[in-house]
């Protein structure tokens, strides 16, 4: 008889317990949207409101999906960024070269404003600011139409031109002081 008495105690007991503690319950990361394309990169333009006006983001941006998801490949015009929030989930910067930051996030919804919070340690301390990003699912390009494709491209025929302009000098004055 002690026994059951003892069990319902410790039932009335974890009741009262559980009454008291409140849930936790952990917040879903927020879901990428759905795109029907090849999981792959391709370009897209954002838009971007909020903040002081001081920074931006590069437009347009890298739109990465995977497994017909949407992410976004987001590079602020500053390197005082140390983390995004997008809904409860918490992102932290991808590049390792101690470039501008840059993030890779869910993109949650297109053609229709998305909130986002960035973490800039630029002021005494550090401060959350609230953006809202525009994704126009209309813009979506290869990724070899970007601005820095484009510019990369450049370089590199630039590049190749010193380098065949170099190549064709040394052949003049070899065959110059050869004809001597």
């Amino acid at each position: 008889m002690k026994k059951r008495n003892f069990a319902w105690i410790w039932m009335a007991v974890l009741a009262i317990l559980c009454a008291w503690t409140p849930l936790t319950v952990r917040a879903e990361a927020p879901e990428a949207a759905w795109i029907e394309m090849e999981d792959g990169e391709y370009a897209i333009d954002v838009a971007m409101e909020g903040g002081s006006g001081k920074v931006t983001i590069s437009s347009p941006a890298i739109l990465i999906v995977e497994d017909g998801r949407a992410y976004a490949r987001i590079e602020w015009s500053s390197t005082h960024y140390d983390y995004m929030k997008v809904g409860d989930e918490t992102y932290y910067p991808i590049n390792e070269d101690g470039g501008y930051s840059t993030f890779e996030i869910p993109i949650t919804v297109f053609n229709e404003a998305m909130t986002v919070i960035g973490d800039t340690t630029a002021m005494s301390t550090p401060h959350e600011v609230e953006y809202t990003l525009i994704f126009d699912s209309d813009s979506i390009t290869s990724k070899s139409q970007t601005p820095q494709a484009a510019a990369q491209r450049v370089v590199y025929m630039a590049i190749a031109i010193i380098a065949v302009c170099a190549v064709v000098s040394i052949v003049k004055k070899r065959r110059r002081y050869s004809a001597k």
